[in-house]
Formats: structure tokens, C-alpha cells, sequence
């Protein structure tokens, strides 16, 4: 459906165009103005009366309406078309989840397609509203405005899972840490957040980096320097992603390592108790069997004697062991 329209001219807010052809026509006529249309999970139908006015590619339309595309920049005859995939993160179920935003720019004209729940662009329209300096480049300065909420909201995204990664390392590093399973758990799943993190930014470097250092159509070359920062901000944020997941991998190999040296201790534990259990088993085997002439067999004090050297071995050997810290 559409979410807002309305014509700006001379970088000021009119009355929404009541014939979007009509409208067109008018904003190019005066040279000062451009429509600039929101749509919120169109339909076919409800996109289409748009598509044919504004004249946009029949491939970018179907990409907007299908949705689950990368991060691209499409240059057409009579627009260009610029898809985004802004991320929101759940802190309370630790989950990144990834939007799609499609922006079609043209000679007088802004078309924006968002689906999912994230990235609405009420915030970025009205700050543009209050900034008619802004406006009054035209569809580049909504371009770059739009992209700039979604990369600055890549960084902020990337604190709070460093805090969660923060936590996570703690958890990891505890010295009575025992649930050893979940905590692994954790990880894989922390590492999977990261990885569709990285699929909404990484892919995007390469069109910021079209807008920012080569000469692309529909966008004013005197936008270049502000397209540099949106880069900058992004390289950024997939430096922030980049070594999350490195130290994602540390912490798993470092949890790892723990369960294998927890594992020996308690091999250890097993075989000195084992060692132990086998000294009295031995002797006990020794007397057990059926013949007569045997040492001490016929001695009153020979089964307290074997009890004690019993005894005592087994002591001796839990001190040693005590000693090595096997036990």
C-alpha cells in the first residue's frame, strides 16, 4: 500500500498529487520539484497503476514486489534502482533480523519499497521535511539520506551485539561454567545472527562505492562526497561484523579447548580411582584362588596384615595422585 506522497518543491512539502502523471509532468516542467511516493509491501496490482506511470523497468518491479534480494545497484534507462536490507536486532531473543528496502530514483521522481517490519522511513522523511537545504537537491539527497539511516543503523546494531558477545565471553570464561552443551549451543547461534548480519552489509560495499567514486545516472556528482561517508560508515560497521565473528571463532575454539581439558581431568580422576579400586582387587584375586600352600593363609594375623597393606597402598596412592592434581 501506499504509506506517504507528496511532491516537493523548492525543497518544501505540497499537497500530495492527486494524478501522479499529471503531477510528473508538472515537477519536471518547473525544474524545482520531484514526487516522492512510500509503499509498504505493495501488491501487484497496487504497484502496477505506479510502475507504468513512472515508466520503471519491468525487472526491477519484479524484484521489488518478490522481495529476497541482495544488496545491488541497477542502472535503467529512465531510473536507477538501489536495493538496501536494513537489519533490526531483538534483544530480548537475540535475533538479527534483515528487511528489504528498494529505492527507484528518476528524473523528478522517488519511488520507495520496504518490506518487513524494520526501516520505516516516517523518521528519514521528516527529517528531510525540517531540512529544505537538504530537499532541494532532489531524489540524490533522498537517496543518500535513506541509505545513511540504514548503514548508521548498522553500527548501532553491531554495539549491542558487541555487549551480547561481551556477556557471551564472560559466560565462556567462567570458572565454574557447567552447561558446557547450551553455552556451545549459544555460540553456533550467535554465530549465525552475525552471518545474516553480513549478508545485509557486505554486499552492499560495492554500490556505495559506485555512488561514492564513479558517475552513476540520476545521481548529482556533487553527492559523491556524502556517498564517501555512507562508505566510510559501512566499511565501518563490516569491520565491527568482521571481528565479531572472529571472535565468535576464538571463544568456540577456546570452549572447545576447555571441554577438552575438563575431559582429561576427568579421564585422570577415572584412572586414579580405577588404579586404586585395583590394588585391593588384585590381592583380594590373589586369596580368592583354591590352593593350600599359600603365604600367611594359616596366620591369625595374616587378613587384618592384608587389609592394612591394602590400605595403605590405596593411601599412598591417593596422596600421589593428590600431589599430581589428578584428584
Amino acid at each position: 500500500m501506499i504509506v506517504d506522497c507528496a511532491m516537493y518543491r523548492d525543497g518544501r512539502r505540497s499537497n500530495a498529487p492527486g494524478d501522479f502523471s499529471d503531477a510528473l509532468d508538472e515537477a519536471r516542467a518547473t525544474g524545482d520539484a520531484f514526487l516522492w511516493i512510500g509503499m509498504h509491501e505493495p501488491t501487484e496490482k497496487e504497484f502496477e497503476h505506479v510502475s507504468q506511470e513512472f515508466g520503471l523497468h519491468p525487472l526491477a518491479v519484479e524484484d521489488a514486489l518478490t522481495a529476497h534480494q541482495r544488496p545491488k545497484l541497477e542502472v535503467y534507462d529512465d531510473s536507477l534502482f538501489v536495493v538496501l536490507k536494513p537489519v533490526t536486532y531483538d534483544d530480548d531473543r537475540d535475533t538479527v533480523t534483515a528487511g528489504e528496502l528498494m529505492v527507484f530514483i528518476g528524473d523528478s521522481f522517488v519511488v520507495t519499497v520496504r518490506h518487513g517490519e524494520g526501516a520505516a522511513l516516517t523518521a528519514v522523511r521528516q527529517r528531510l521535511e525540517h531540512e529544505p537545504d537538504v530537499l532541494r537537491h532532489g531524489p540524490t539527497a533522498v537517496l543518500y539520506a535513506v541509505s545513511d539511516a540504514v548503514v548508521d543503523h548498522y553500527i548501532d546494531v553491531a554495539g549491542e551485539l558487541q555487549v551480547d558477545l561481551e556477556e557471551l565471553e564472560a559466560e565462556v570464561f567462567a570458572p565454574n561454567a557447567t552447561d558446557t552443551k547450551n553455552t556451545a549451543a549459544r555460540i553456533y547461534a550467535f554465530k549465525r545472527q552475525v552471518l545474516e548480519f553480513r549478508r545485509s552489509t557486505s554486499p552492499l560495499l560495492q554500490p556505495m562505492d559506485r555512488l561514492a567514486f564513479g558517475s552513476v545516472p540520476f545521481v548529482h556528482e556533487h553527492a559523491q562526497p556524502f556517498f564517501r561517508d555512507v562508505a566510510d560508515h559501512l566499511t565501518k560497521a563490516n569491520e565491527y561484523i568482521e571481528g565479531l565473528d572472529r571472535l565468535l571463532s576464538d571463544a568456540l575454539a577456546a570452549h572447545l579447548a576447555q571441554m577438552g581439558v575438563r575431559q582429561n581431568d576427568d579421564m585422570r580422576k577415572i584412572s586414579a580411582w580405577a588404579a586404586m579400586a585395583a590394588v585391593p582387587t588384585m590381592v583380594a584375586g590373589i586369596y580368592g584362588m583354591n590352593f593350600d600352600h599359600m603365604p600367611e593363609l594359616r596366620n591369625e594375623w595374616g587378613y587384618p596384615g592384608v587389609v592394612v597393606l591394602m590400605a595403605g597402598v590405596c593411601l599412598g596412592l591417593h596422596r600421589l595422585f593428590k600431589s599430581r592434581g589428578w584428584l
